[in-house]
């Protein structure tokens, strides 16, 4: 019988331990450091450790953090882990003994939550961020917009005017939508997991709270089996940043078609078009492809780490810890690049209206509002204003002809067919009810395109904006309030004797 080789064998140190403490020292050095100090010092406080020990205890981890730059450190295999490394150095400084007590009461289970927790927060405050530059920026445009009339498309045809203005109102409340959902996620991540120890928290009279104050979340996650097995924080997490890719999928889809030369409805500034290498007059608008499948990788990204928690045992397991997290924070990555570039292509396009008064033209699109019309002013049910209408429309279609010119005759010729009178309409009152401008203008409801209701939409959405803002403000001041109050709690345990 031969004896064990010793730990670790070199292919598992290659493809799991290496990779593990490499993505440990990039992304998660500075959590370490700050969950050292935040757990050290409410050992001080509650009188767990002595103060003779803590304050040895300070002035080593202050030693580790100002002689070893994490950059410069390689897997070894000496060690399990980069935590175990810290550890290691502690004890170099003070003895197997008093360094090892800064672990009492905690466990690698509850840092590795609280450290992931701590990385996910930044990312969703980046995201969160990028995302309320794209709110202001669609706001911005939409205001700018408001009287620009476009056809808007159903089932791929055109099938009313509207404005740009309302459109991109459409996308701006589904945005908000998503803000709201990425919020409510990072709520769930600003629970700390701290103090759960290895999942039912420990017999030392530790104080969960203060950890929590001090590395600057909201507060404990109060059930300790839930710290290290519940992972809704992360399926929360990319669940709405999944969805936030996919609407703005679509939004970026309409404006490849809209900017097709078939349709012409919107023209992409010269900032944001490429030329071919061969074809002299293209005008390639690839920051629409590049927005497009950066919306699709980051959707898929963010559903592969949903896929990874599903089926796994509710306790305290790796499906849901670094490589998943280091995986999962590529999704964030691509959402970046996605958000910032939507937010700088929206104000630089451009309605070409010509385009647009043609297409609603030949599109016959204003006939909704004829058929309206006649409900309203000849008393007609609206089902047979519809035929009168449709009947309009298909005579001018098949001769080629314009709704708004040559649409009264084939229009009263209906009207006689199925009423058996002259239609009270004359030709001013019709042309102005298949005009683009009076089908917008009458629209003027609660969520219509007509200006008043854009004013008060617009002016909502700059109220969330700034809600979004003020909320965003006062967690950053929470969080520098917090890691000004660690710094000082730490400090103070150096300039214990």
């Amino acid at each position: 019988m031969t004896a064990d080789a010793p730990f670790p064998n070199p292919t598992y140190r290659d493809t799991v331990l290496a990779p593990l403490f490499d993505d440990a020292r990039d992304t998660h050095a500075e959590g370490f450091r700050r969950i050292d100090r935040a757990h050290l010092v409410m050992l001080a406080e509650t009188g767990i450790l002595p103060p003779a020990t803590t304050s040895a205890i300070a002035r080593a981890l202050q030693a580790i953090d100002r002689e070893i730059d994490p950059a410069t450190l390689s897997y070894t295999g000496a060690v399990e882990d980069y935590f175990f490394l810290r550890e290691a150095e502690l004890k170099a400084r003070l003895g197997a003994d008093d360094g090892g007590r800064l672990h009492t009461a905690r466990s690698r289970n509850d840092i590795d939550h609280t450290l992931f927790k701590m990385a996910l927060k930044a990312r969703a405050d980046r995201a969160l961020s990028e995302a309320r530059a794209l709110l202001e920026a669609l706001i911005a445009t939409a205001r700018r917009e408001r009287d620009t009339v476009i056809v808007a498309y159903t089932h791929g045809q055109p099938a009313q005017p509207t404005t740009f203005g309302h459109y991109l109102s459409a996308a701006i409340e589904v945005l908000i939508r998503d803000i709201e959902r990425m919020e409510a996620a990072r709520g769930l991540a600003d629970l700390c997991s701290m103090g759960a120890a290895a999942i039912t928290t420990s017999g030392f009279p530790i104080d969960r709270a203060r950890v929590a104050e001090l590395l600057g979340f909201a507060a404990p996650q109060r059930n300790s089996y839930g710290c290290i097995a519940a992972v809704d924080y992360i399926t929360a997490s990319y669940s709405a940043l999944e969805l936030l890719a996919l609407h703005l999928g679509r939004l970026v889809q309409d404006f490849q078609v809209w900017s097709a030369f078939e349709v012409g409805q919107i023209r992409v500034s010269d900032a944001f078009v490429q030329i071919s290498s061969i074809m002299p007059q293209k005008r390639n608008p690839v920051p629409i492809e590049h927005m497009r499948h950066l919306a699709s990788q980051t959707a898929g990204r963010a559903r592969m780490m949903r896929d990874i928690m599903h089926n796994t045992p509710f306790t305290d397991m790796n499906d849901s810890e670094g490589e998943s997290q280091a995986a999962g924070h590529q999704a964030y990555a691509t959402a970046s690049r996605v958000l910032r570039l939507l937010a700088a292509f929206v104000p630089s396009l451009t309605i070409d209206s010509a385009r647009v008064s043609a297409n609603i033209d030949r599109s016959c699109i204003t006939v909704t509002e004829l058929a309206d019309t006649l409900v309203r002013r000849e008393g007609l049910s609206f089902r047979q204003a519809h035929e009168i209408a449709a009947a309009t429309a298909r005579a001018v279609v098949a001769a080629g002809a314009s709704l708004a010119e040559r649409g009264y005759t084939p229009f009263a010729a209906a009207f006689r067919a199925a009423c058996g009178r002259e239609p009270g309409l004359d030709e001013a009152a019709y042309s102005e009810a298949v005009s683009p401008a009076h089908f917008i203008a009458v629209r003027d409801r609660l969520g219509g395109p007509a200006p008043a209701a854009m004013d008060e939409a617009l002016a909502e959405y700059t109220a969330r904006l700034a809600g979004f803002t003020a909320a965003a403000e006062a967690a950053r001041a929470r969080e520098a309030r917090a890691a000004a109050a660690l710094d000082t709690a730490f400090t103070a345990l150096l300039e214990r004797v």
